[in-house]
């Protein structure tokens, strides 16, 4: 170890770090824009000039290695003033932008140019103009003005996602960010960039003016989107979400999470055709009913069956708690041996970043609470072929919609009884005798269980009439300033779900269990009592990194 002295603060440090990473490992900030722990240096920006003594001139922080006895000023009135002096020099032409920026509110420029910049400008010429809205791939859009050319983009594509898709062109002020010719950034990361941009150049094609980062409640959650199960924030306003960006955790995504897991994995959420209310089947279609009266009617109904009758359904994207108490519920209550999950492996469709081929966050979670047909019942294809030939006559299907299969549809079909718990309308909802509306990942508590074996937490960032929170973050809020208008708005927004373990709780009650769960947390906590891999956790100790099943007790399931 070397020992350093940073602004009169002696450090003992890695002799292979430089002194921006030996600073930021002790809490100590040093303003920069070029610089990323995850990209290699390109030191352009000076930004992180700092004095070394003994040093002939002032040095940038993110290329100099740290020596032994070094010491250095990031503060001293010299440091200060060529860090204003960079700040002038990258204000000379950037535009006025900052009331239509999207990146107002989270913008680096931004916040440095009021805590390190004079404050005024001594330019007074035309500053110079470059295209503005320049689509530079599907999903990121470029404002070349505003660009401060600290490379990050360029870095990402060729370092990380392993595409070189962007360079600069042309000289001094005029020099422009731009695609290589004939391309485009399409890569499977290219919102990423947006991300690490430390000022508006890049935007989101998709987030492009829809809100503000103020306006907006940020919750730490996991993305459902595959079983790599990238930490995010998930961004609402009014109850619906806007965006979701990555969240750091070394373990699992770092910095990054691909373009498809941002867009695709939450649309279900804010789709029209979400399922409002339990509903029941009455004169050969599905009507609207009480959630007493559906819970009433599926438990009796299921007490009509026969054990050997009756298979279960379970899902790979529900959480370690739905799957738990669906499987308890199977075994217990019903009696059932038929009890099974699909797996939505996509061959082919995986990389060595991020993305695996399983579609679903927790098909090991879901095997791992027990998921699966005891000695003598029926796997999945089994309980199809039993359904077929008339000894399987109901079924609980939850959070999976199998038929979209014809051939799954086909056998469906055929039951006696069906009851399915989804959160929006498909094919699997179009054929149930009773239907109840679920909450997505974005509306529950919860933990999914990684390829891996990590356990982590999912937490609701959207309302429901179920949830103990009525409404998200902005809501809260802004209640004293809107009144009463805003809470009539609030209670017309919100939607009548529920969370699976907790319809199960209800049918099982009425058919006779004993169940006490009052929270998501309940059931998780009789999990790690009961199943060898969870023991030890907790939710506060899985907190926002996750920790990992026991290693001797995880099984290996194909991502």
């Amino acid at each position: 170890m070397s020992k350093i002295t940073i602004d009169g603060k002696v450090l003992e440090v890695d002799p292979k770090r430089t002194i921006i990473e030996a600073a930021r490992e002790n809490g100590i900030e040093i303003p920069h824009f070029c610089w990323h722990p995850k990209l290699s240096v390109s030191g352009n920006c000076r930004m992180c000039l700092v004095e070394v003594e003994k040093m002939p001139k002032l040095a940038i922080a993110c290329a100099t290695q740290v020596m032994d006895g070094m010491v250095v000023h990031t503060a001293n009135p010299k440091v200060v003033n060529a860090r204003e002096a960079v700040m002038e020099f990258l204000l000379i032409n950037h535009p006025l932008d900052c009331p239509i920026c999207d990146e107002a509110g989270e913008c680096k420029l931004q916040d440095y140019a009021y805590k390190y910049s004079e404050g005024a400008s001594r330019f007074d010429e035309s500053k110079v103009h470059k295209p503005k809205r320049v689509e530079l791939g599907p999903h990121v859009m470029l404002d070349t003005e505003r660009c401060i050319m600290c490379s990050r983009c360029i870095r990402f594509c060729e370092e990380i996602a392993k595409k070189p898709q962007l360079t600069f062109t042309q000289r001094g002020t005029h020099v422009e960010l731009t695609t290589f010719p004939g391309e485009q950034l399409d890569n499977p990361y290219s919102m990423n960039t947006i991300d690490i941009c430390p000022v508006g150049a890049l935007t989101s094609r998709d987030f492009r003016f829809k809100a503000r980062v103020w306006e907006m409640s940020a919750t730490e959650t996991i993305c459902p989107g595959c079983s790599r199960g990238c930490n995010m924030y998930s961004w609402v306003r009014n109850n619906e979400i806007l965006r979701q960006t990555p969240r750091y955790n070394p373990e699992v995504n770092d910095y990054w999470m691909c373009d498809k897991g941002r867009l695709e994995s939450f649309q279900h959420v804010n789709v029209a055709n979400r399922i409002k209310h339990p509903m029941m089947k009455k004169d050969g279609g599905l009507v609207e009913v009480g959630w007493d009266e559906a819970i009433a009617k599926a438990a009796s109904e299921l007490k009509t069956f026969k054990k050997s009758e009756i298979a279960v359904i379970g899902s790979a994207y529900d959480t370690n708690e739905d799957n738990y108490l669906l499987q308890k519920f199977a075994s217990e209550v019903l009696g059932t041996k038929h009890i099974a999950f699909v797996r939505h492996v996509v061959e082919g469709d995986e990389d060595a970043i991020l993305v695996k081929a399983d579609k679903t966050p927790n098909s090991l979670g879901a095997e791992r609470v027990g998921v699966r047909s005891r000695e003598g019942g029926l796997d999945y294809a089994g309980i199809l072929k039993a359904i077929k030939e008339g000894s399987i006559k109901a079924v609980f299907v939850v959070d999976d919609n199998i038929a979209v299969d014809s051939a799954v549809a086909d056998a469906l079909s055929r039951l006696e009884f069906l009851v399915v718990n989804f959160s929006f309308e498909n094919e699997t909802t179009r054929l149930a005798d009773i239907l109840f509306p679920t909450s997505t990942f974005a509306e529950k508590n919860g933990t999914f269980t990684n390829f891996e074996g990590r356990v982590q937490r999912i937490r609701p960032s959207v309302s429901t009439l179920d949830q103990d929170r009525s409404l998200d973050g902005f809501a809260m809020s802004r209640l004293d300033k809107f009144g009463s208008q805003f809470d009539r708005w609030a209670k017309g927004a919100k939607r009548d779900a529920r969370p699976t373990w907790k319809i199960i709780a209800g049918i099982a009650s009425l058919m006779g269990a004993k169940y006490k769960y009052n929270t998501a947390e309940d059931v998780f906590n009789e999990i790690v009592a009961h199943v060898d891999g969870f023991k030890g956790m907790s939710y506060r100790k899985i907190g926002t990194m996750g920790m990992m099943l026991r290693q001797k007790e995880t099984v290996a399931v194909k991502a």
